[in-house]
């Protein structure tokens, strides 16, 4: 696979990342640690070198399973992981307190580090912003492990553009990764325009709209209460069917290039600009190598343009986030 750099960061991945998040937390029950792992190393094999994990995907049992699996890719591999959510404390629901606090996050570096059995972090994501606490802190605690060796780049994630332009004058930021793809166009109206300019690379969570762009989720499909998409409006009965016109563009113009409309939103996405670097997740390998396919998929100027000016007809319904979540990106 080809690789990209990300920004001026001088991190050079591959064309395409693996959001694992999935294979332990989410989407459902968590996948069999020896199948996950056996799809790490398919994924390595396929030309994979960046991998997405969290503090708080499981939690902890993610960062876990890619410290196991990707052990004997040291120095081959880049693997971000994330900070700031801390459990809330007394009121039993569990991961849902934000706490970018200096001291706790050189604190959670520790265990960071000791589940994914490195030295040192080649990217380190603030998972969240966090009100209480302004970036500037954030930015100057994660300089700090930086100078100390513990960290190699700092980033962010869902931020707005005026906290990164913030993050960016103490510490460089490498890379935003935040929501991108043809069902949630967002960040090209400031996003895209800050990081061109400061030099950062993006990398786009969710490329597929949470599965939706691959075409597999119609009007029948449900979800268990165990899967995060039960709770997100743009799933819900009745928004779906107005949200399938997407797809239905989607899977058109794939039909005209003989792929999968999969492999067209993943090369949508990278025709962008060359320091997008989507990281689509999957449990199975059969949607791996789809999706490592769409990698190889070309489409011209014209082919973008004429995506998005049909696409753009389409009247996307219901908020891509439930109300709590909502609140905790943008800012």
């Amino acid at each position: 696979m080809k690789t990209r750099m990300l920004g001026n960061s001088g991190l050079d991945v591959s064309a395409l990342g693996l959001g694992c998040m999935g294979m332990s937390w989410s989407y459902g029950a968590p996948g069999d640690p020896q199948e996950m792992a056996a799809l790490l190393h398919a994924a390595v094999e396929r030309g994979v070198t960046f991998f997405d994990t969290a503090e708080v995907y499981g939690p902890h049992a993610n960062e876990e399973l890619l410290g196991a699996a990707l052990a004997p890719f040291k120095g081959k591999v880049v693997i971000a992981t994330k900070f700031g959510w801390a459990p809330a404390p007394g009121d039993g629901a569990g991961w849902n307190a934000l706490n970018s606090r200096p001291e706790h996050i050189r604190t959670v570096i520790e265990g960071s580090l000791r589940r994914l059995k490195v030295d040192a972090i080649d990217l380190y994501y603030q998972h969240r912003v966090d009100p209480q606490v302004p970036i500037e802190e954030v930015a100057g605690a994660v300089k700090d492990l930086v100078a100390a060796g513990k960290v190699k780049h700092f980033g962010l994630s869902e931020a707005n553009a005026e906290t990164i332009r913030r993050a960016h004058a103490v510490h460089p930021v490498a890379a935003l990764q935040s929501e991108y793809s043809l069902w949630w166009r967002e960040p090209e109206a400031e996003i895209l325009p800050l990081l061109e300019e400061l030099g950062i690379g993006f990398v786009p969570f969710s490329p597929l709209g949470k599965g939706f762009l691959t075409g597999k989720i119609d009007a029948s499909t449900t979800f268990g209460a165990d899967d995060f998409r039960s709770t997100v409006p743009r799933f819900a009965a009745d928004h779906r069917d107005a949200n399938l016109a997407l797809v239905d563009v989607v899977t058109r113009f794939a039909a005209q290039k003989g792929v999968t409309p999969g492999q067209i939103a993943l090369a949508w996405l990278l025709a962008k600009k060359p320091w997008i670097v989507p990281i689509p997740g999957t449990t199975k390998l059969h949607r791996l190598e789809e999706n490592i396919g769409g990698a190889s998929v070309e489409l011209t100027a014209q082919d973008v343009a004429e995506l998005e000016a049909v696409s753009s007809r389409v009247k996307v319904e219901g908020a891509r986030y439930p109300a709590f979540h909502e609140k905790l990106v943008g800012r």
